[in-house]
């Protein structure tokens, strides 16, 4: 059986790199150590209530990763019990949700209320006013991974009003 020379190339140079790689020394300095993977162990991080100043109803939120020089947002896990809610907020480097259980409400200021449910991901852009929480009978958990700006990833405003929590209001 012939082997074509290009294979037997690769297969050299496959070989040399695999050699070189279980030969090279290790490095002394953490600077100049290989990236590893980092597991943050489920209920390894405390349960967090949502502040009644920026949440109406109960709401949890279990922290999953701070912002740090590899990835410049932080991600939760965020449960409201049915009718809770944020208040109105925005973000500075915009925020993604994915529903993970449950019926949720998402609105954008000046639009009318959304259902989600599971799987469904939304975007809210950088600066747009809006909130999120749980339907009236149903809780909900959302997947957030926030951007952060100097150290920041929100800025809370007002509540939102039973009314607009209803859709009877857009504003």
């Amino acid at each position: 059986m012939r082997i074509p020379f290009f294979k037997i190339l690769l297969t050299a140079a496959a070989l040399q790199a695999a050699t070189a790689a279980v030969a090279a020394p290790q490095a002394d300095s953490a600077e100049s150590a290989p990236a590893q993977q980092e597991i943050v162990l489920a209920g390894s991080q405390a349960s967090i209530a949502g502040p009644a100043e920026t949440f109406t109803g109960r709401a949890r939120i279990d922290p999953l990763w701070s912002p740090n020089k590899d990835i410049n947002a932080a991600g939760a896990m965020v449960t409201f019990e049915p009718g809770a809610r944020s208040a109105w907020h925005t973000h500075p480097y915009g925020q993604r949700l994915v529903v993970s259980s449950g019926v949720g409400l998402v609105q954008e200021w000046g639009k009318p209320v959304e259902v989600v449910r599971p799987g469904d991901a939304i975007w809210c852009p950088p600066g747009v006013k809006h909130w999120h929480g749980a339907a009236p009978k149903t809780a909900v958990t959302y997947l957030t991974v926030t951007g952060t700006v100097d150290g920041k990833n929100v800025d809370w405003m007002e509540k939102v009003t039973d009314d607009q929590y209803e859709g009877k209001h857009a504003r």
